[in-house]
């Protein structure tokens, strides 16, 4: 009964978890690491052909982002996750599918006019659409049972639609032990979406960390805030534009905006229009509705029970192809365009980037994180000029940032979160946060509260029957990345030997099996090594 940590380890992203227990191999979560890497992160110890099962706390990147590689690899295992969850992994893991392969194509035509190797994706649509075939929907606070001896119970996490915490139990004989995973806690009070709920009892806990360092404050008036940003746009003749992130704040900006119009907020643009110009968005918005029963607030319940739409008001226009995108442009009234990416870095958004940046009457309007390197981070730093498609284009228009929005709960949220476990844990592992945050969070629970915990490196290995680290690895700081054509090698090579312990595991299978069919596979394996088999090495 054991515990491998393999991601998301004193840094925010790549969250995922390794354990052995009951006589099953599986994974918590399967995330991609996205910005900075400073930890290399070990690879996960068995051939993804060997895992039975992936649990899933919910649909972001970080989190689910390379559950189409496993499956490259060899993993065809059932995947876990709420309704929700399966919903928005659907059309993101395909979007994560497609941005790669499309990355692929343009860097490989650049690549062969340098004479360059090519660049190998880290999975393509077909691995993508293979994997969702595996998704398992389970509804929150319902027990399943993925194996014998172990049970497995996904609770309202509040940070995301469908987001959860995991409650693990696992049996070993008369061996029992509760193990929950945190997924990523919610805020309080966020649009649309419950507050997270608190689990009471555990042996151990796996907690995330973000904002183990700092206080949101007090919340802020996001709807005056966003009235204010539109009025002052609009009497000046202009366009507001709004970066952002696809699935979950683009719907809190519907929203928002349906207050707004609904309380008459805005003067003299009564019909003003607002066009959501990303497919991914409004297929998103769409799960959103789809899913208001099982996830929506009180608050987005009582005006449902009214028949007004939470996400939906008079004006709202949303873009499919790129003709209609391109449209948007030529629409000369005050607007709002609401569009990903939310950092800037690519999509549709540099578009309008281009048409409404060098016009003072315009604004452009932030209202989420903006990472080191970006393009929306060099336009919130103050940058006079940016690049856009080759071409310098002058930034003349009001840049500005909606403060305090965050899925993540604060420093205090965190802590009422651990503290509802009754009594306490015998260990918390603090995960998910930035190197420094994840020691100052543990100790802050230690010393403060008197939890015993533990910040954990990528590799590190703890025992939950016995309660002891059987290895407590180091952070290894991450290295140059290796060649594209050494990379590429490697990858490939990987993916072969992991077919070849796939090819193992189904001989196994077949133990029993009639002669003759037993016979023709030896036969098919036979023909296969004959050809392949390398001499001239």
């Amino acid at each position: 009964m054991k515990i491998t940590f393999i991601g998301a380890t004193h840094e925010v992203t790549g969250s995922c978890y390794y354990l052995e227990a009951a006589g099953r191999k599986f994974l918590v979560d399967c995330g991609m690491e996205q910005g900075p890497n400073y930890y290399e992160n070990k690879e996960i110890p068995v051939n993804p052909g060997e895992l039975d099962f992936v649990l899933l706390t919910h649909a972001h990147m970080d989190h689910s982002g390379n559950l189409p590689a496993i499956y490259a690899k060899g993993f065809q295992g059932p995947i876990y996750a709420t309704d929700a969850t399966c919903h928005l992994c659907d059309i993101m893991l395909r979007d994560s599918a497609h941005i790669q392969m499309f990355e692929a194509e343009w860097r490989n035509r650049k690549a062969r006019r340098q004479g360059k190797p090519d660049f190998v994706p880290a999975y393509t649509m077909e691995d993508a659409m293979g994997v969702l075939k595996n998704f398992v929907h389970c509804p929150y606070e319902k027990t399943i049972t993925p194996a014998d001896g172990i049970q497995v119970r996904f609770i309202d996490a509040g940070h995301l639609l469908g987001s959860a915490s995991i409650e693990v139990k696992i049996r070993e004989e008369e061996t029992e032990r509760t193990i929950v995973f945190s997924g990523d806690i919610g805020n309080k009070n966020q649009p649309l979406i419950r507050d997270p709920q608190y689990l009471h009892e555990a042996d151990y806990v796996v907690m995330e960390s973000t904002y183990g360092d700092r206080s949101h404050g007090e919340r802020p008036d996001y709807v005056g805030s966003l009235a204010e940003v539109i009025q002052r746009t609009f009497d000046r003749g202009g366009n507001l534009v709004i970066p952002s992130f696809a699935v979950g704040r683009t719907q809190e900006m519907l929203y928002f905006i349906r207050q707004i119009k609904a309380e008459g907020r805005i003067h003299g643009h009564d019909n003003f229009k607002v066009y959501v110009d990303s497919p991914l968005a409004n297929e998103a918005t769409t799960i959103f509705a789809e899913h208001e029963y099982d996830c929506f607030d009180q608050e987005a319940m009582d005006l449902i029970k009214k028949g007004v739409n939470p996400l939906s008001f008079p004006g709202l226009r949303t873009s499919v192809t790129t003709e209609d995108s391109r449209a948007i442009n030529g629409d000369e009234e005050c607007k709002v365009i609401i569009s990903a990416s939310g950092m800037c870095d690519a999509g549709r958004i540099k578009h309008h980037l281009k048409h409404n940046l060098w016009g003072p009457q315009n604004t452009i309007l932030f209202v989420g994180y903006q990472a080191i390197g970006t393009l929306g981070r060099t336009l919130l730093e103050g940058a006079t000029e940016v690049k856009l498609f080759g071409e310098p284009v002058h930034v003349a228009a009001e840049i500005c940032q909606m403060p305090g929005i965050s899925g993540h709960a604060d420093v205090n949220g965190l802590l009422d979160w651990a503290n509802a476990f009754t009594p306490k844990p015998k260990r918390i592992f603090v995960t998910h946060g930035d190197d420094s945050v994840t020691e100052i969070f543990a100790k802050r629970l230690e010393e403060e509260f008197g939890f015993q915990t533990m910040a954990p490196f990528s590799g590190t290995v703890y025992d939950l029957a016995g309660n002891f680290c059987v290895y407590e690895a180091q952070g290894v700081k991450a290295q140059k990345a290796v060649t594209v054509k050494a990379a590429k090698a490697a990858r490939a090579f990987e993916k072969l030997v992991s077919l070849g312990h796939r090819l193992m595991s189904v001989i196994k299978k077949n133990e029993g099996c009639a002669n003759k069919d037993l016979e023709k596979f030896s036969r098919e394996i036979q023909s296969l090594c004959d050809k392949w088999d390398r001499t001239d090495i």
